[in-house]
């Protein structure tokens, strides 16, 4: 197989490679749809999709499949209803614009690998293994607004225009800090290429512990840049408690009001895919990508008193289940876009704003400066001599959560209502 791929005309390669990104996202779609109203049901103590498909068998005993077929039913019926175009729009905007959202969820994904450098997985993953990855994928991620921009403005509706401009707003206030949590992660890694962000994780762990794998998150400037462009990449998708573009009370459906049929379902799939693929840089990023676990299993293998075997059957299931882990997180991730939605209230726009510019961004600005001290104590003292600046990370995470507190609206006053009086009741 690996001798086959070698053989392969590059451009067949690389027509292989953007398949094996593009029609999994595309798969994978409906059922994260489904996924979510599923779990939302259970969190929200409700019934949600449960009856599509329904089997019966020749004794007539019914069976149901958890409504696992809505989603593609929901999909049929949206591209096959009465598309209503309103008349007075701009109508080559308005037919654009949900191409321009669907095309950057698509094109993302295009530097994140999904399996080691090496072997078989070397030829399939990732599409393009640029010198710019990271940035890259800043400016992908930020062409992503025009596409609610322009049918805000397309749609010659009040409701909309403010939908797409609340949304180019929001990009400009949460970019700039994800876009220098990011930095922070490169300036550590020294390398802008997604797969080299990977590889550094696999070093060993706080330079001293060989036997485990130093994932960003477990630094204490990666954990503050992840917890940073966590909450920046739920406010690129435009999800609760982030989902002011489209806030239903104050702007009907915001952007995609005047949408319908298709065109509307192809905003739904650019948002799923969006936060899909966000999930999975995410992954890259901090949690290790397709390391299933951050440990060493080769140095265990090799070193370990014991169990040897057992260690290299590990890093054998590690290798060749490498895209099975990284869907697995990546999955996990998204699993807590549903939970976000599910818990927190929607933020008004005064509260949005100033998370992101008095909080994110200065405390993302901070966290890179943290790195460079860190790269010098590192350089001159050694690794363990760097860890005096865990301090300092942590009061930059509680300066985040006490910001994130006093933006979530505030507790209502708690009320004991009596509808019987139990003594007139006696």
């Amino acid at each position: 197989m690996t001798d086959w791929l070698e053989g392969l005309d590059p451009f067949a390669l690389a027509v292989i490679r953007a398949l094996l990104l593009l029609v999994p996202i595309l798969v994978l779609v409906p059922g994260l749809i489904w996924w979510e109203r599923r779990l939302l049901s259970w969190m929200q103590d409700r019934i949600g999709p449960n009856r599509v498909p329904t089997l019966t068998n020749a004794k007539g005993r019914k069976y149901r499949l958890a409504g696992l077929v809505q989603t593609l039913f929901d999909g049929l019926k949206l591209f096959i209803k009465e598309d209503i175009t309103p008349a007075a729009i701009d109508r080559k905007i308005y037919f654009i614009a949900p191409a321009v959202a669907l095309f950057p969820a698509f094109a993302l994904g295009g530097t994140m690998p999904f399996g080691p450098p090496e072997g078989i997985w070397k030829y399939l993953t990732p599409v393009a293994d640029i010198d710019i990855g990271i940035l890259f994928v800043l400016a992908i991620s930020s062409l992503g607004v025009y596409g609610v921009v322009l049918a805000g403005y397309a749609s010659n509706n009040k409701y909309s225009l403010m939908g797409g401009l609340r949304a180019s707003a929001q990009l400009i206030s949460y970019e700039l800090a994800m876009g220098v949590s990011l930095l922070a992660i490169a300036f550590a890694a020294g390398s802008l290429k997604m797969t080299e962000f990977v590889k550094t994780q696999e070093a060993p762990l706080w330079g001293e512990f060989p036997s485990f794998q130093n994932w960003f998150i477990f630094t204490p400037f990666g954990f503050v840049a992840g917890v940073i462009f966590f909450i920046c990449m739920v406010a690129e998708s435009n999800r609760a408690p982030f989902d002011l573009p489209e806030a239903e009370n104050e702007l009907i459906a915001g952007y995609h009001t005047e949408y319908s049929s298709m065109k509307f379902a192809v905003f739904f799939m650019g948002e799923y895919a969006a936060m899909f693929v966000f999930s999975g840089i995410f992954a890259c990023v901090f949690f290790g990508g397709y390391n299933v676990l951050p440990v060493n299993w080769g140095f265990h293998a090799a070193h370990a008193p014991f169990g040897n075997e057992a260690f290299g059957l590990a890093d054998g299931a590690n290798y060749w289940l490498a895209p099975a882990w990284f869907l697995g997180k990546t999955t996990f991730f998204f699993t807590v876009f549903i939970w976000l939605r599910a818990t927190l209230p929607r933020l008004r726009y005064d509260q949005l704003m100033g998370l992101g510019w008095k909080t994110l961004l200065p405390v993302a600005v901070l966290n890179f400066c943290l790195v460079g001290v860190w790269l010098i104590l590192e350089d001159m003292k050694g690794a363990r001599y760097g860890w005096v600046l865990a301090l300092a990370a942590g009061l930059l995470v509680t300066a985040v959560w006490i910001a994130i507190r006093n933006a979530m609206p505030q507790k209502t006053e708690r009320r004991k209502v009596v509808l019987v009086d139990p003594k007139r009741a006696s």
